[in-house]
């Protein structure tokens, strides 16, 4: 790549223009808010000859493969999908093979709940269709953890290929579906697998009963002995996290640690002298997201987050290709979501607070083609600015905002706080559909970075222990009395709408003395904190770091205390948290005659992406109806 880049752009725009905007309804906003995105993912294959892209066939997504020659977008594609299964997604394997992933929901008996897995086939739609272990009839789940770019044949698979519950790494042909077996799991490392180069498993994790730790393992080049490289415990947590491996030196791991610091920083550990490196980069307000790497394992730079990611470069030349390419997009965030190995094909993404996202590919450096939009129906006079602000809490503390404002009205206007899940998370708002749904009816919603939030440092983090309900609930609060003051927020009009741990939050505010709020929607909420230890968190070693935080306000404990309308939304068949947590929590708020509605979303798991076109519509609509007639905002 050349380290200056010259655009020649032609438009050729594939996706027709787009319709005259109308007056934002109600109705309009449910159902423009409630299609699911048209295009999920774009991808091209490692020459560039090839990009796949997973697009919708109807308002409920019915998704499907399109693979199209970059040659010529206009020509008719090759189309895939299935009709038992959903297609979520796709990958390249080599420049003929595709995997692609499936979900669906199985039924067994009286419970219901969502899987998923791939199958790999041929990119020109000829090939037959290979699903790994169909024989192995014990096996539920697995996943690609590299996809080996210096043997295009093979890919390694993460697998519990005895159904001993420990996963197992393993070489697998993608033509013939022969594995071959690279790393049986134990108790010891049993997770956090992290190939080299060479595809050869050099670091892993395992939980640690005996001593309460994660214990976080490494190996050299060539080398059939494990160190133990660091141990994490609940009683004294930090970060650290192996990311890859460097590129110039084999036995040097990238490691994102705070190593006695606040927040997090990137250092070289050497496994062959022990010992770290100083800190390559770090900052001192927010904590490194990661090192970038492309397709062979070359560290490109690092990333971290302020009001959106943001990139350092260590590769000047990818530094010069960014940078080109963003001059093209002003206001917009910029990612090169797919690249061919010569960089000669880009598939580039865009979006912003009025953009849901568009996708591009950029030929040769030359000529850019529009792919299509994700959310086409969404129109940009239908969306919001979105704000990032500093707010003081009643003890003094700052803390960061997501502030998005109203697409009408005046201020004071009513508002909504939108606390985020996890609670081990923080907001990244570039597109938010939600917050954005909201404004386009009116309301001002603020996101909090409440204490508890990972990626604002250590202490930030660790203030939120044991704080359910109470410290954490009051940074919320503050939140919208800052808007008060400052004469954007209206006192008589604010609410709080929450999903997940969101959900636990708006339950706590629906009980709170001296409350702020004049109502509350708890979607996905956990309202029993003894019932929640197993499920919070995917990773079952982050479970066990997590655990011993989680104390506060119990809301099954005091629905006596709810002293605003509350409406509980949650799915049937939620695995994260429970529709037990809902369901109990309706029926006290019923033996207690508490004002309420409970609506439970059939088929519905935790996460958004299980929540399709009518889910949504509904959700939406009786969203929409609570802040608006029973809250009177």
């Amino acid at each position: 790549m050349r380290k200056v880049f010259h655009f020649i752009l032609t438009a050729a725009l594939l996706c027709g223009t787009s319709l005259k905007a109308e007056a934002t309804s109600a109705a309009d906003a449910v159902e423009a808010f409630s299609i699911l995105p048209m295009i999920r993912s774009v991808s091209v294959s490692p020459d560039g000859k090839q990009i796949a892209i997973v697009r919708a066939s109807t308002k409920n997504g019915d998704y499907y493969i399109e693979i199209r020659q970059t040659k010529d977008l206009t020509k008719d594609p090759v189309k895939l999908g299935a009709s038992k299964m959903l297609v979520s997604g796709v990958s390249w394997l080599n420049n003929e093979k595709i995997a692609v992933s499936f979900r669906q929901i199985l039924r067994d008996g009286a419970s219901s709940y969502w899987v998923g897995q791939f199958a790999i086939t041929d990119a020109d739609g000829k090939g037959d269709w290979l699903v790994p272990f169909q024989s192995k009839k014990n096996i539920r789940g697995y996943q690609i953890i590299d996809p080996l770019p210096n043997d295009p044949n093979e890919v390694l698979v993460e697998v519990d290929i005895n159904a001993n519950y420990i996963p197992d790494v393993v070489r697998m042909n993608v033509k013939t579906g022969r594995t071959k077996m690279v790393l049986r799991g134990n108790t010891k490392r049993s997770g956090g697998f992290t190939p080299d180069a060479d595809g050869e498993i050099r670091a892993a994790t395992g939980w640690n009963a005996s001593e309460d730790t994660i214990d976080i393992f490494a190996r050299k080049q060539g080398d059939d002995d494990w160190q133990l490289v660091f141990q994490n415990s609940p009683s004294d947590r930090s970060n650290f996290d192996f990311l890859g491996f460097n590129d110039e030196n084999p036995n040097e791991i990238w490691v994102n640690a705070n190593r006695g610091q606040n927040t997090t920083g990137i250092y070289l550990y050497n496994l062959e002298t022990k010992k770290y490196s100083e800190r390559l980069f770090g900052l001192e307000n927010v904590d490194v997201d990661g090192v970038m790497f492309d397709r062979f394992g070359k560290s490109l730079g690092f990333t971290y987050t302020t009001k959106q990611p943001k990139r350092y470069f260590l590769d000047l030349e990818m530094q010069s290709l960014y940078q080109g390419i963003e001059a093209l997009f002003p206001g917009e965030f910029v990612s090169l979501s797919s690249y061919s190995d010569d960089y000669n094909q880009i598939v580039i993404r865009t979006s912003s607070a009025k953009n849901p996202g568009t996708y591009y590919l950029l030929s040769y450096k030359q000529t850019l083609n529009k792919i299509g939009d994700v959310s086409p129906q969404i129109k940009p006079d239908m969306l919001s600015e979105v704000k990032y602000i500093s707010y003081k809490t009643r003890d003094g503390l700052k803390q960061k905002a997501y502030v998005t404002l109203p697409t009408k009205g005046k201020a004071p206007y009513p508002t909504v706080v939108m606390p985020h899940g996890g609670p081990w998370a923080r907001d990244v708002n570039i597109y938010d559909p939600w917050t954005q749904l909201l404004a386009s009816q009116g309301y001002m919603v603020v996101q909090p970075q409440f204490r508890g939030s990972t990626g604002y440092g250590m202490k930030h983090w660790k203030d939120g222990d044991k704080q359910w309900g109470l410290i954490m609930q009051d940074d919320m609060d503050d939140s919208a009395l800052y808007l008060v003051k400052k004469g954007l927020a209206d006192k008589n009009k604010l609410g709080m709408f929450g999903w997940s741990y969101g959900g636990y939050s708006a339950f706590a505010a629906s009980m709170r003395e001296n409350n702020i709020y004049q109502c509350s929607i708890a979607g996905a909420g956990v309202s029993n904190l003894d019932r929640i230890n197993s499920t919070l968190n995917e990773s079952r070693f982050l479970r066990e770091l997590q655990k011993p935080t989680i104390e506060g306000v119990s809301p099954i404990d005091q629905v006596e205390k709810v002293n605003i309308p509350i409406l509980v939304v949650h799915g049937d068949i939620d695995e994260r948290v429970p529709v037990i947590h809902s369901r109990e929590f309706v029926d006290e708020l019923k033996r207690l005659n508490k004002d309420h509605k409970y609506v439970e979303l059939q088929d519905a798991d935790h996460f958004s992406d299980t929540l399709f076109y009518d889910h949504k519509k509904e959700f939406y609509g009786e969203m929409l109806d609570w802040f608006t007639n029973k809250c009177g905002f």
